[in-house]
């Protein structure tokens, strides 16, 4: 629960609907690369049935300055456990409302990595939805968004982040 007076209730919910809403992007992500779930990856092209959850847009999709180290990982399997761990840990940060300055710096980074995968973006000459995703998970954590209908304030209360903000 928000603690009292941290925040208005309109802000409260705000913070709350768009921690979920971009921890349902990374987890959907996860999910449907794990399992196939038809709607960018095909069941056959899932990872549970050995496909690589990187090999083909990083093989395929990937273009600009940085194109060839990105060819280079596509498929590796050091490549596809970082990627999916770090979309399945976001993803959980943020919905649970914990870990928000870990996830924020672990999404912004992934999110930067992803938009330099893909140089110059499609609609603009250098903005595009990764990077305000990766601004707007630093607006989360700098405004403690997992305290708002999260678990964000018991979560800071344990012994693993006591003395470890970095964790909070």
């Amino acid at each position: 629960m928000p603690e009292a007076g941290r925040h208005s209730l309109a802000v409260d919910v705000l913070l709350a609907v768009t921690r979920v809403s971009l921890g349902w992007i990374f987890l959907w992500a996860f999910l449907d690369k794990l399992f196939g779930l038809g709607h960018e990856t095909p069941s056959a092209q899932s990872w549970v049935n050995g496909g690589s959850p990187t090999e083909g847009f990083l093989a395929h999709a990937a273009t600009g300055p940085f194109a060839g180290i990105y060819h280079d990982i596509a498929g590796a399997a050091w490549a596809d456990w970082l990627f999916m761990i770090g979309l399945a840990g976001i993803g959980a940060a943020l919905v649970l409302g914990v870990g928000m300055r870990a996830a924020a710096v672990a999404g912004a980074t992934l999110l930067v990595l992803m938009w330099t995968a893909v140089l110059p973006p499609e609609n603009n000459p250098f903005m595009d939805d990764h990077l305000v995703y990766a601004l707007v998970l630093g607006l989360l954590a700098a405004f403690g968004a997992g305290r708002s209908f999260g678990f964000g304030g018991l979560w800071e209360r344990t012994a693993l982040t006591r003395g470890r903000p970095y964790l909070i």
